[in-house]
């Protein structure tokens, strides 16, 4: 079973093990907001309701070192893909080696950039000068990081308790719809 997390403002950031939560409301780092009404955390000594949704009642530190992820790449990126400059949906984004591994390109900040699929279909195999297309910006390890928050989306299978706070994430998170038909 998985626990849905809140930061400090009520808004979804991650899911974690029920262990890990419990952990959590144990060292009174987090709240519970929301509990399973079936499913329990027994003992010798006592019994509780397994928590379905936590709160961190503090802000969390951000980490100093920036951990080199798909998820860092686009937030580095912007969400733009560095050849055409278009945004590229968090889950249609590619990450292209500027310089391709069967060139001796390596997976590294200075060397991976978010690419659009067509983009890096385009440029195939080879370094931008040879596919003559243009970065837009020379991808460089980041001292720190835009906000470009995770996602976290209510699926099939999850439990109903998370629909409502998920819910609010799609809102804030979602594609509006352009009412000018463009």
């Amino acid at each position: 079973m998985q626990t849905l997390v809140l930061n400090v403002g009520y808004q979804p950031v991650a899911r974690v093990p029920w262990e890990t939560s419990i952990v959590w409301v144990l060292d009174r780092v987090v709240e519970i907001v929301d509990e399973y009404p079936d499913r329990y955390i027994r003992t010798a000594n006592w019994s509780v309701r397994m928590p379905s949704i936590v709160r961190f009642l503090r802000p969390t530190p951000r980490r100093r070192a920036i951990k080199f992820s798909r998820h860092n790449v686009y937030s580095r990126d912007r969400g733009r893909c560095q050849y055409c400059g278009l945004g590229v949906r968090r889950d249609a984004f590619t990450y292209d080696h500027v310089v391709p591994r069967v060139l001796g390109g390596r997976t590294s900040w200075d060397n991976v950039v978010v690419a659009c699929v067509p983009c890096n279909q385009q440029k195939a195999g080879r370094t931008p000068q040879q596919a003559r297309m243009k970065l837009s910006a020379t991808p460089v390890k980041p001292k720190r990081l835009a906000d470009v928050p995770r996602e976290v989306r209510f699926t099939e299978g999850m439990p109903e308790s998370w629909r409502s706070w998920l819910r609010n994430a799609v809102y804030w998170d979602g594609e509006l719809e352009n009412d000018e038909g463009a």
